[in-house]
Formats: structure tokens, sequence, C-alpha cells
């Protein structure tokens, strides 16, 4: 029997003990009470509120917008959807990469008023300290390597990372870095497959990819990409399952057809 079946709830330490017995991991992103009470009822191990949600529910270029206080509210809405999941909230950009003490105090704000049961931060010996920080506070942190999106003015494209030997060697000691650190989990961005398979192997702690590769411990999509709610998004990492857009849209004009021409609504769905 899975780990996967066998569980009620996952915690961290459930994330391990997958890796330990080589069952991959899911995860999805989920912002939102609905999506989350979706995304658990189709028996996810992890659901990620990122920051993201700047994108795809803001409509914003990048994740640098969204607030601490926004990432708060998705955090709650998301938790009072699931039962079965680890629910993982990112801290938003410029909530932990200035100090340590910064880190900390919001780290404890996304646990207290958003409910989350770890965070997700960004970065490698950058931002060790305020890593050690928090999880001296009995907070659980999953890293992020690889293509991180809250610094993407400072890589200047989204292409793929660490293909140069300097940066996959430097990948390579931040994700032992997190290890050592206390990091429960890890997420590999879109980094080349043969080094996500080497990460992998080099840490016990789990790697989840996104355009890293089968090799990874699991792999994490944001739903609305997986279930085809954006049409323009066609990355070479991300498979469809839905087409939603296509789904949706045609929902709405056959609701528009049957308002204007009085089928809606008919005797039956009248008082």
């Amino acid at each position: 029997m899975s780990v996967h079946s066998e569980i009620k709830k996952v915690t961290t330490e459930t994330l391990r003990k997958m890796k330990f017995d080589k069952e991959k991991i899911t995860m999805l992103t989920a912002y939102d009470f609905t999506t989350a009470k979706m995304v658990d009822a189709g028996g996810i191990d992890t659901i990620l509120v990122g920051d993201s949600a700047a994108n795809v529910m803001a409509g914003f270029e990048t994740t640098l917008p969204i607030t601490l206080d926004q990432m708060i509210y998705h955090a709650q809405s998301v938790v009072r959807g699931v039962d079965r999941a680890l629910v993982v909230a990112d801290l938003p950009f410029g909530t932990y990469q200035s100090n340590p003490e910064k880190a900390l105090e919001s780290a404890v704000r996304m646990m207290k008023e958003g409910g989350a049961h770890a965070v997700k931060i960004e970065g490698g010996k950058e931002i060790s300290k305020s890593i050690k920080k928090i999880i001296n506070a009995g907070i659980p942190v999953m890293g992020h390597l690889g293509l991180t999106p809250q610094s993407i003015y400072k890589f200047g494209t989204y292409k793929v990372r660490a293909k140069e030997e300097a940066e996959a060697e430097k990948l390579i000691s931040d994700a032992k870095l997190l290890e050592e650190l206390g990091c429960f989990s890890v997420v590999l961005e879109k980094i080349p497959a043969d080094l996500a398979k080497t990460v992998s192997e080099s840490i016990t702690i789990p790697t989840i990819g996104i355009g890293a590769g089968p090799h990874c411990d699991g792999q994490v999509l944001v739903y609305h990409d997986m279930v085809g709610m954006n049409k323009d998004f066609t990355p070479k990492f991300l498979r469809r399952y839905l087409d939603l857009y296509t789904e949706i849209t045609g929902a709405v004009a056959q609701y528009v057809k049957d308002v204007k021409s009085v089928d809606f609504p008919n005797e039956k769905e009248s008082y």
C-alpha cells in the first residue's frame, strides 16, 4: 500500500517518507476555497498557495506586486477548503530577503493568520540566515531553487536556469545547504533534467520539480494552467488535462443566448 493511500493527513514527515519509499509526491496551486476543496478531494498530496496568484488571479506580469496581507487572505481561503493535503504558502517578495527578523515576522503571520502548515521562500545561501531564523522558530520551510520568479528582473528572462557549470554547481551547493539548514523540501524550477536528477540524489529531502524533468521526487503545476484556464501560457513543461477556457466561454455564451431569447429561466426554473 502506498504512503499516499495510507495517510489521512499529509505532513512534512509524510513527504520525507514518500521520498524514502520512492513514491512520487503531487502538488498543485490553489488560491481560493472552492478550488482548494476540489484539488484536495482529487487526492493531491500538497497544495501550494503560490505568489503566482499575482499572475493568474490579479493579472500582474510578475509575482512581485502581491503583498503579505494578500497572500495571507489566499492562504486563509485555501486552508478552509482542505481536509487532507499539506498547505504550503509562499512568502512574497520583500518579506524575508532584507533581514532574518522581518523574515520570521512574515512567516509567523502566515502561520498564525493564514493558517498555513509551512512556508516557501526562494533562494539559497543569500537568504540562509532568514531560513535558519524561521526554522529555529519551529516553522517548516520549503526551499525554491533554479528559476526563482521573484528574481526575474535579476535574471532578465524566464529561460532554463543552471545550464552553465558554475550556476549548476551553485545550485547543488545551495540544495545541500537548504537540507543542512533544516528545510523539509525544495522546489526545483526550470533546470535541466540531468541536474535535477543529481540534486535529487544528493539530498535526503524531497525535490519538487516544475520544468525540471521526471527525476524529481514530486511535481508541481499551477492549477489554472493544468486545467486549461490560461489559454496563452504554453511552456514546454506544461501538460493540460482539461480545456476549461473553451468550456467556460462556451457555457457563458450559451447562458447569454438563453437569457436574451427568454429561454432561461423557464417554467420549471421559476417559483
